[in-house]
């Protein structure tokens, strides 16, 4: 049955188209579950205003008494309202907030490409300046003694494959032994959203790897409690107690990412690395290190320079 001309512009058709999208896509559960709260609740918003003849609720609770039937269109004064009154009633940072400006951007970059719109209404919106944007990372050789500095040979080894790869602490605890090509130097891993991709890591990591798992040929490689994988949280807790000031394991992931980085000065390959679907995620790798701009100004910069 045809949907009748006046419900084919509602939110309650194009949510679920857009969330179907997304998980063609592959995109993870969390990511999707996260867009369809802020886009159903926007959805609520748009409908209660228009309800009320343009005067906006007073809070979100009152929202849930309403439905999905408002028009998409919409516009950067409502957008902005919207935003202003979920910042303001649950004391969001402008990081947090950042969230419901993609899940939004994205909708309607959705709804262009279905023809159903011709402007993205967020283009216009102000985003909110996140401040200290500049990612805290170690720096190899601080890296490498961290590592050193470990006892137990599982969890230098564990912290070390995380380095060596890439790899999400997910993806390192649920690590199996039949995934690594030890004559190829590959890693097969399963990411956000079951996506497939490959990883290299490098000999001598290959080679501790191999002597851990001690002729086993599949299963885990790093052991847990009762032979089990081990927990992202018991991970979390090694870094609780012995890694530097304000690293984790997703620290350690961007070290990985910003030295591959630096060295290579090729984007495409440490967002394929590190398994983000856009490469507008990977762009926060884009920095160079202090020794790296004050040799540049030094050499460059014609007040610095030598003669």
């Amino acid at each position: 049955m045809a949907i009748p001309n006046t419900q084919k512009r509602n939110f309650s058709i194009w949510i679920p188209r857009y969330v179907s999208n997304l998980q063609t896509k592959n995109y993870s559960q969390n990511t999707i579950e996260a867009y369809e709260r802020v886009l159903r609740l926007f959805g609520k918003y748009k409908t209660c205003i228009e309800e009320k003849d343009g005067d906006a609720p007073e809070n979100t609770a009152v929202l849930e008494n309403y439905s999905l039937s408002s028009d998409i269109d919409t516009n950067t004064y409502e957008i902005g309202d919207y935003l202003t009154l979920i910042r303001n009633e649950r004391h969001l940072s402008a990081a947090s907030l950042h969230q419901y400006d993609s899940a939004l951007s994205s909708f309607y970059r959705y709804l262009i490409n279905q023809d159903i719109i011709e402007v993205n209404p967020m283009d216009r919106v102000d985003r909110p300046k996140i401040k200290d944007r500049e990612l805290k990372y170690l720096r190899h050789k601080e890296v490498m003694e961290f590592i050193e500095s470990l006892e137990n040979p599982r969890d230098r080894l564990l912290i070390r494959t995380i380095y060596a790869t890439g790899m999400r602490i997910s993806e390192v605890c649920g690590l199996l032994a039949e995934h690594i090509d030890f004559e190829e130097g590959t890693i097969r891993v399963r990411g956000k959203g079951g996506k497939i991709r490959i990883v290299f890591c490098d000999s001598d990591t290959l080679s501790l790897i191999k002597s851990h798992l001690n002729g086993k040929k599949s299963g885990v490689v790093f052991e847990g409690r009762g032979g089990k994988a081990i927990a992202p949280r018991t991970v979390q807790h090694i870094f609780n107690l012995y890694a530097p000031a304000g690293i984790t394991p997703h620290k350690i992931r961007h070290s990985y990412a910003s030295e591959l980085y630096k060295r290579s000065h090729n984007l495409r390959v440490v967002q394929e690395n590190l398994g983000h679907n856009s490469i507008q995620t990977t762009e926060i790798y884009i920095h160079t290190d202090i020794d790296e701009r004050r040799n540049t100004y030094q050499q460059y910069f014609p007040l610095a320079s030598k003669k």
